[in-house]
């Protein structure tokens, strides 16, 4: 698994399809901030998105924008339209649960998939909080892998047939992937966060070392060798591009891995110490305890009482 997978995955990154808006006439929708990153891909007609009172954006046919970070904003049919004329709990339902959210009156002009990525806060990569807020692409920006996807959305939608919606939840998984490889490839600026480390090659082979083999007693020498590299170029080229250092960041992935194990398994703390790389259940504690402010036997006991806890 690549890196940027065994990141999504550990995260808990999960997308499923929201409300699907077929609208008509002036119509305006709002919804409040959310936690879960929220996606919208227009397959027909236009539409205005206002995102915490910035001035409204114009999204046409095929374009595709990403609120990473589910800031509170409003699709309207024009800037300023309207936006209490339909039910904004009827709204939110359709977005939460699939559903197709009819907007004004008349034949529908315009239709807009919108979809929604959860994440588990007990993976500390923030993989939505360090992206822009707002990621717009248009049509005529995106590669053909997104624009198929963008195409095969609006098939569905336009067609839809036995298990649609499971359908639909694929998609989006795939839609969020190709917007991240978009981004990357043409974001002028990720050094000094995690997204950092997909962009400089050096750095890349030695975050696979580490994903690879998490238990291994890494040093920031011995990594260095692994990637033909100097001591003084690894840890330069971590603190350009991710803002860390190699043993903060293998510290945190190593928590990571601990944290998911804890919490969905019954693996004694003496095996997970072990396969995280610590030669003892006390300093793997210690080091736990410094990461997550709790230790790893209480944060079991209340990660599965109360669901997982938030990363501070």
């Amino acid at each position: 698994m690549d890196v940027l997978s065994e990141v999504l995955d550990v995260s808990g990154v999960r997308g499923s399809a929201g409300a699907r808006i077929a609208a008509a006439g002036d119509w305006g929708v709002q919804w409040i901030r959310d936690r879960d990153a929220v996606v919208y891909a227009v397959t027909a007609g236009i539409a205005y998105l206002t995102v915490d009172g910035d001035a409204a954006r114009l999204l046409m046919t095929g374009d595709v924008v990403l609120l990473a970070t589910g800031a509170a904003h409003a699709l309207s049919s024009a800037p300023g339209a309207d936006i209490h004329s339909c039910d904004v709990a009827a709204a939110d339902d359709a977005r939460r649960h699939g559903g197709v959210l009819r907007l004004g009156d008349g034949d529908t002009q315009t239709q807009i998939l919108g979809a929604s990525y959860s994440h588990d806060p007990a993976g500390s990569t923030p993989v939505f909080a360090l992206l822009p807020p707002v990621i717009h692409f248009r049509a005529q920006q995106l590669d053909a892998s997104l624009t198929d996807i963008v195409r095969l959305l609006g098939r569905e939608l336009a067609r839809p047939g036995l298990a649609t919606h499971l359908v639909l939840d694929r998609f989006v998984d795939v839609l969020l992937v190709e917007i991240l490889r978009t981004w990357l490839a043409t974001s002028p600026q990720t050094e000094g966060s995690w997204w950092g480390v997909l962009r400089d090659p050096l750095l890349l082979q030695a975050v696979t070392r580490i994903h690879n083999e998490p238990g291994r007693p890494w040093t920031t020498e011995t990594l260095a060798r692994e990637v033909s590299t100097s001591k003084q170029t690894l840890v330069r080229r971590f603190s350009t591009f991710a803002g860390t250092t190699p043993g903060v960041y293998l510290t945190r992935w190593r928590m990571n891995l601990a944290a998911h194990r804890l919490r969905d398994t019954d693996d004694s703390l003496e095996s997970i110490a072990a396969d995280v790389g610590y030669t003892s259940v006390y300093a793997f504690s210690r080091a736990f305890h410094r990461e997550r402010f709790l230790p790893p036997g209480r944060y079991r006991t209340t990660s599965r009482a109360e669901g997982p806890l938030p990363v501070e």
